[in-house]
C-alpha cells in the first residue's frame, strides 16, 4: 500500500523501531565478587540455553520476493506469493531494499527476543511477545524468509517454559550460595565474638564482613533476617567482651598511676639523703617496683617517669660528686702507699732473711693502715702488691716449719726402723734355708726403704 505522495504505506504487522539490547541478568553487583573465568566457562558448559541466539544480518530480498514495473510488492512462500504492499516513491530495486530493510527490522526484534530468552529475562513476557509478533508475521509488509521468522518464534515460545525453569534453578542455586556465605560470615563473627582479644584486627574484620553482608542480595527474608540476628548478636557480644576488657585496663592503669604516684613521692624523699650505699639499693629497690606497677595512661605515665628519673638522676649525682671529692682527696694516699711499697720491696727478703723479712712486713702493714683509703681505681694494683709481699712471707715461714717438723722426722725414722726388721728377717729365713719367705721378707724391705727415702727426701727439701 503506499501514501497519496506516492510512498510506500505499511502494511498490517508492521516492525517497529528496534528496542534497546536487554542487560545481561547475571551481571554481578558492585561489591559482589566476579567469578573467575574459568567459572564462567564451566558453567557456560554446564548451563548452554536450549535456544540460540541467532544474530540478525542484512538478508538478499531478492531471494525472497519481488518488486514490480508498477510497484506491486511480492513475497515467497511455502504456499506461493502473495502481495504486501506497493511502492511508489522510486524504482523497483528501491522498493525491493525498502521491503528488505523492513524484514530485517523484524529479525532484530526477533533476535532481541531470543537474546532475552538466553539471559534468563522474564520468559513469560518474552513468550507473550514471541506470540504477538507470530500474530503479525501473515500480513506484515516486508520481503524476507518470513516462514524462518516463524519458526523462530515458535521455538521462542516453546522453549520459554523451559528457560523460566532454568531462570528458577538459576535463582535457587544463587539464593543457595548466598544463604551458604552469610551462614559462614555470621559463624565466622560468633567465633571472632567468643574467643578473639585482638581487638582491633577483629574489630576491622566484623566491618569488613559488614560490609560483604550488604553486598549479597537475594536470600530468603526469614533466614536473612535470622542470620542478621546472629551476626548482630555476636557483634554486640564482642563489643560488651572489648568494653569490659577495656574497663578493667582502664581500672588497672589507674592503680599503677596511684602506685608510680607514690613511688615518685618517696624517690623525692630519698633524692637528698647522703647515706649513699643504703639510699642506691633502696633506689633500685624502688625502681623493681615501678616495672612491677604495670603502664598507666600514657600521657601520665610518662610524666610520672620523668618525675621519678629526676629525684634518681639527683641523689646518684650527689653521690658522683661525693665520690669524686672523696677520690680527689685520696690521690696522695696513693701517692704515700706507692712510696711505702716502693721503700719496702727490697727489704722484704724472706729467702735471705725470714725473721727480717717478718718485722719489715708488720712495719708495713702497721704505716698502711695509717695512710688510709685510697681511689677506687687505684686500690686493687696498690692492695695487689701488698697482698704478694704478705704471700712471700707466708710461705717462708711454712717452708721453715715443714723442715723442722719433729713429726715428719719421727716418721721418717720409723720408716728405717721398719727396713732394719725385714731385712733381719731375710737373713733369718735365708739362714733356715727358707728362700722364699726371705724373698718376701726383702721385697717388704725394698717397699719400706723407699717410703722411708721419700719422707727424709720431703724433708731435706723444705
Amino acid at each position: 500500500m503506499t501514501h497519496s505522495n506516492g510512498t510506500a504505506k505499511p502494511g498490517p504487522g508492521t516492525a517497529g523501531r528496534p528496542s534497546p539490547a536487554p542487560k545481561p541478568g547475571n551481571r554481578p553487583k558492585p561489591g559482589e565478587p566476579h567469578p573467575s573465568p574459568a567459572a564462567m566457562k564451566s558453567a557456560g558448559s554446564t548451563t548452554e540455553h536450549p535456544h540460540p541466539v541467532v544474530v540478525p544480518t542484512t538478508t538478499d530480498p531478492s531471494k525472497w520476493g519481488r518488486v514490480d514495473d508498477d510497484g506491486t510488492a511480492w513475497v515467497k512462500t511455502s504456499d506461493g506469493e502473495r502481495i504486501v504492499g506497493s511502492w511508489q516513491a522510486g524504482n523497483a530495486a528501491e522498493g525491493l531494499a525498502h521491503f528488505g530493510r523492513r524484514f530485517d527490522d523484524l529479525a532484530t526484534e526477533v533476535a532481541l527476543l531470543e537474546a532475552r530468552l538466553a539471559a534468563g529475562t522474564d520468559a513469560r513476557k518474552t513468550k507473550t511477545a514471541a506470540l504477538a509478533l507470530a500474530e503479525t508475521l501473515p500480513t506484515a509488509a516486508v520481503i524476507g524468509d518470513i516462514e524462518g521468522l516463524a519458526a523462530r518464534l515458535r521455538a521462542i515460545a516453546e522453549h520459554s517454559e523451559e528457560a523460566a525453569a532454568h531462570a528458577k534453578e538459576e535463582k535457587e542455586r544463587t539464593r543457595h550460595e548466598h544463604t551458604e556465605r552469610k551462614e559462614a560470615l555470621a559463624a565466622e563473627a560468633e567465633q571472632i565474638a567468643a574467643e578473639s582479644t585482638q581487638w582491633k584486627a577483629a574489630g576491622d574484620r566484623l566491618r569488613e564482613i559488614l560490609d560483604e553482608w550488604k553486598t549479597i542480595r537475594g536470600v530468603d527474608r526469614k533466614v536473612d533476617d535470622a542470620l542478621w540476628r546472629r551476626y548482630s548478636k555476636a557483634r554486640e557480644a564482642f563489643n560488651r567482651r572489648r568494653g569490659a576488657h577495656f574497663a578493667e585496663l582502664d581500672r588497672e592503669r589507674a592503680a599503677a598511676k596511684t602506685r608510680k604516684e607514690e613511688l615518685c613521692v618517696r624517690a623525692e624523699e630519698l633524692s637528698g639523703s647522703t647515706d649513699w650505699p643504703a639510699t642506691a639499693a633502696v633506689f633500685r629497690e624502688l625502681l623493681v617496683e615501678w616495672k612491677n606497677a604495670g603502664r598507666a595512661p600514657r600521657e601520665a605515665d610518662e610524666a610520672l617517669w620523668r618525675r621519678f628519673k629526676s629525684a634518681q638522676d639527683v641523689f646518684f649525682a650527689a653521690r658522683n660528686a661525693a665520690a669524686s671529692e672523696r677520690d680527689a682527696e685520696f690521690a696522695d694516699n696513693a701517692t704515700a702507699k706507692e712510696e711505702l711499697l716502693a721503700g719496702y720491696e727490697p727489704l722484704i727478703d724472706p729467702d735471705s732473711d725470714l725473721e727480717g723479712a717478718r718485722t719489715a712486713l708488720r712495719d708495713l702493714q702497721e704505716r698502711w693502715d695509717a695512710v688510709g683509703k685510697v681511689p677506687r681505681e687505684r686500690m686493687h694494683d696498690l692492695e695487689g702488691r701488698l697482698r704478694a709481699l704478705e704471700k712471700r712471707v707466708r710461705q717462708a715461714a711454712d717452708a721453715q716449719w715443714r723442715r723442722t717438723d719433729p713429726e715428719a722426722l719421727a716418721r721418717a725414722a720409723q720408716f728405717r726402723e721398719r727396713v732394719a726388721q725385714f731385712e733381719e728377717q731375710a737373713a733369718k729365713a735365708e739362714a733356715a734355708g727358707k728362700t722364699r719367705d726371705a724373698e718376701k721378707a726383702l721385697e717388704q724391705a725394698r717397699q719400706w726403704r723407699e717410703w722411708a727415702e721419700a719422707a727424709e727426701g720431703a724433708v731435706s727439701n723444705l
